[in-house]
């Protein structure tokens, strides 16, 4: 332990501990933009900068260690000074039009700008500009880059693909897209983590909102919208709810105000998935011990793609189950459609995803089974939704509870906790299980894939069989565990991989919060939305069962396959291409 005195207050911190975390462990702030724990404390930004008594320049806390005896100021005049020029600087080359800025109210350069009192820029402002791809999931503002690293380090370190680099040099140094490609050549898995943690404005999902109004609006359209399980443990955040207001019937409710004609639970198509690709999982089980190469899950388009991109020899071991949501979209236009006696071509199907990647995946070729256009017409990320409901005027905090339209609104706790990284895998070993035996498991018998670790094994007993799984989040984890695989040093059945850490909790486009990892608390709601609820294994689901009953005949039926699978070499990243 080291003593230090921080504006006045003595306080003991573990030794490594930087001035930036002793500080934060006194309850004393001290404003940043670049640095993320563990990932960049490079100090590029200069404005969590302190005065060390006995030193003439000023230092910065984010990656200077707390040192016994040291004296510290974080804001005397020096510091709020320098801190306010350096502030000013960054203002100079920042599109500062924060009204039409989709992170305007949840921007730490505005907060600290504002906190500061800046209110007038004395700097010649010098904007650089440079052309996006219209219509790509992901969008950057050049306009707003700060050239804090984030991006690039987040994408280097945490997903391992290096999609971003600094481009330039003196003052014309930006960040843009590595090896001088444009975005639509890079192998980007568009799992959207230089989103969440971007601090300004400079990186946003593509805005689909317009076209959901336009939907809404339309009297010849019946919109259809599905919400996925990791929606439900995010969507409050920003409207100010707390995590037990705001469940997934309050916004059942909100989605009813704004017009939507029927509204569902991805959860159901979750239980779909688990249906299908667990009978997958058990027909090609003799060939997986025979290879030594296991099947993977395919619910995470951002994994595809990355997969596709990084290690296309694997791409056949893929299950070839769809996503639930694609799975939704394609029983929405076709099963749905003949229990409402429509025309398949009037629903427009819209799905509210924690996830950039989906937009992508709706609109490959691959995922259109039902012949009625695309399956999903469009997907909204928790944030869009958020912003609609902001729109609509709708006061989230006096919302009631309503319920999900049936059939397509029932599901299990199985379906629920997808959301989380190790669901996937839980729910259909419960369901493989089952297929097996014929008797249900207890349901939290696999529960030891759980947990927020990148890399998790297990080994479980499927009727005298003993099955060898694995579970991976974060494409740093992913590449690990594929290189593990491909070396032969790690053997598995039954791989399950989630391309943003956490899994879909912690998706590219759910609410964002700078400096918190939020997926641990996200998926626990789930895994408490779980225990709680009556039907917790798959193929329990009353609704599934009826479909397979009635439509589907059974688990990889003729028609299963039509609808419900696809074809994971029938399109190209660009790499392949």
């Amino acid at each position: 332990m080291v003593k230090l005195t921080i504006d006045g207050k003595l306080i003991e911190v573990q030794e490594g501990t930087t001035i930036l975390e002793a500080a934060a462990q006194a309850g004393i702030p001290v404003p940043s933009l670049c640095y993320l724990k563990d990932i960049n404390d490079i100090g590029a930004c200069r404005v969590c900068v302190v005065e060390l008594q006995g030193m003439q320049r000023l230092i910065s806390a984010c990656n200077n260690v707390a040192e016994e005896g040291m004296v510290i100021f974080t804001n005397s005049p020096k510091v709020r000074e320098t801190r306010r020029v350096n502030v000013e600087l960054i203002l100079s080359q920042h599109d500062c039009r924060c009204a039409t800025c989709v992170r305007s109210g949840n921007c730490t350069l505005q907060k600290i700008a504002n906190d500061l009192g800046i209110i007038d820029l004395p700097y010649h402002e010098d904007i650089s500009h440079s052309k996006w791809t219209a219509g790509f999931p992901l969008v950057r503002n050049y306009e707003k880059c700060i050239k804090c690293m984030r991006c690039v380090q987040i994408c280097d370190k945490v997903q391992g693909l290096n999609i971003w680099d600094v481009a330039g040099t003196g003052s014309r140094t930006t960040v843009d897209v590595s090896r001088n490609r444009r975005i639509e050549e890079a192998d980007c898995a568009l799992c959207g983590q230089c989103i969440t943690h971007c601090p300004v404005g400079a990186l946003r999902e593509r805005d689909d909102t317009d076209r959901v109004f336009e939907a809404l609006a339309d009297p010849e359209k019946i919109t259809v919208v599905q919400i996925a399980p990791a929606v439900r443990a995010a969507w409050g955040e920003s409207l100010g709810l707390s995590r037990e207001f705001a469940t997934v019937n309050r916004l059942v409710s909100a989605l009813r105000k704004m017009g939507f004609d029927y509204i569902f639970d991805t959860d159901f198509s979750a239980d779909l998935t688990i249906m299908e690709e667990g009978s997958e999982f058990l027909e090609r089980l003799e060939e997986i011990k025979s290879t030594g190469l296991p099947m993977f899950t395919s619910c995470c388009p951002g994994w595809v793609r990355f997969i596709k991109s990084q290690y296309p020899d694997m791409v056949r071991q893929l299950s070839t189950a769809k996503s639930p949501q694609q799975m939704f979209g394609a029983m929405t236009k076709s099963y749905y459609a003949d229990l409402l006696g429509v025309d398949p071509e009037k629903i427009y199907s819209i799905s509210v995803m924690p996830c950039l990647a989906k937009k992508e995946e709706c609109a490959l070729p691959t995922m259109n089974s039902a012949g009625a256009g695309q399956d999903v017409d469009v997907v909204l990320t928790t944030r869009e939704i958020d912003r609609m409901i902001r729109a609509e005027h709708i006061r989230a905090d006096l919302l009631e509870e309503e319920q999900f339209d049936m059939p397509l609104g029932v599901s299990s706790g199985a379906g629920v906790i997808f959301g989380a990284t190790g669901g996937v895998m839980e729910a259909a070993l419960r369901s493989a299980y089952y297929l097996v035996t014929g008797k249900n498991p207890d349901p939290d018998a696999f529960k030891s894939v759980r947990g927020l670790g990148g890399w998790k094994e297990a080994e479980f007993d499927l009727a005298g069989q003993k099955i060898r799984v694995a579970v991976a989040s974060g494409l740093g984890n992913t590449r690990k565990l594929m290189e593990a695989i491909r070396s032969g040093k790690s053997s598995y059945d039954f791989v399950e991989i989630m391309a943003c850490p956490g899994g879909c909790a912690g998706g590219g486009g759910q609410p964002i919060h700078d400096g918190e990892e939020l997926a641990g608390i996200r998926g626990q709601n789930l895994y408490g939305l779980d225990k709680v609820n009556s039907l917790r294994f798959s193929h329990e689901n009353p609704s599934v069962q009826n479909c397979y009953k009635n439509y589907l005949q059974k688990p990889l039926s003729h028609r299963a396959h039509e609808l419900l699978h696809t074809d994971h070499f029938g399109w190209k990243m660009p790499e392949e291409q």
